[in-house]
């Protein structure tokens, strides 16, 4: 997804008054305040509450279920190639999400996750925080050569410690003797 799309579907949210927060590569990208690599498609986090706004503003720009099913876990797609892969939350009183997955368990974010704020052509955006977004690429799925990549930038600008699932070999404990 180029930068200028994403952008102008922000700003497009904004507009209507929805809050999403990016997850993913574009959200580690917004956190490190510039573009690192290409993204196919951009995460986000809505509020379930506002998923049938969601589908209502995006439907004319012409936007169709492509995976999934709302008001959960979904993947919207248009023809342009433009690709959203929605992940709506409901917070609770303490400003905790619960998120229903794919498979119906539930994954708890904490309030905390939510604080990120990263800019991206200028525009400040929400995000998950950098220690939310290692947290969920640590989690339920192998990860990728893009996805060890980002999460080195992420550590290297935050000072995270990245759990062992998402740190690279170090080819100096090879068992060469």
């Amino acid at each position: 997804m180029p930068l200028s799309s994403l952008l102008d579907l922000l700003r497009l949210f904004k507009r209507a008054g929805i809050t999403v927060w990016l997850d993913g590569g574009w959200g580690v990208d917004a956190l490190l305040q510039r573009q690192t690599r290409p993204h196919a498609d951009v995460d986000i986090i809505p509020r379930v509450a506002d998923v049938p706004k969601l589908l209502d503003l995006l439907g004319p720009l012409g936007f169709v279920l492509r995976k999934g099913q709302p008001p959960h876990v979904f993947v919207l797609g248009n023809q342009s190639g433009l690709e959203l892969d929605i992940h709506a939350v409901i917070f609770d009183e303490q400003g905790n999400a619960i998120h229903r997955m794919e498979n119906g368990d539930t994954w708890l974010f904490q309030a905390e996750a939510f604080t990120g704020r990263g800019i991206l052509g200028g525009l400040t955006v929400h995000c998950l925080s950098p220690a939310a977004q290692v947290q969920c690429h640590a989690q339920g799925y192998a990860p990728t050569e893009k996805d060890l990549r980002d999460m080195e930038l992420l550590a290297e600008r935050f000072k995270i410690q990245l759990p062992p699932l998402l740190r690279r070999p170090d080819p100096s404990r090879s068992g060469a003797a």
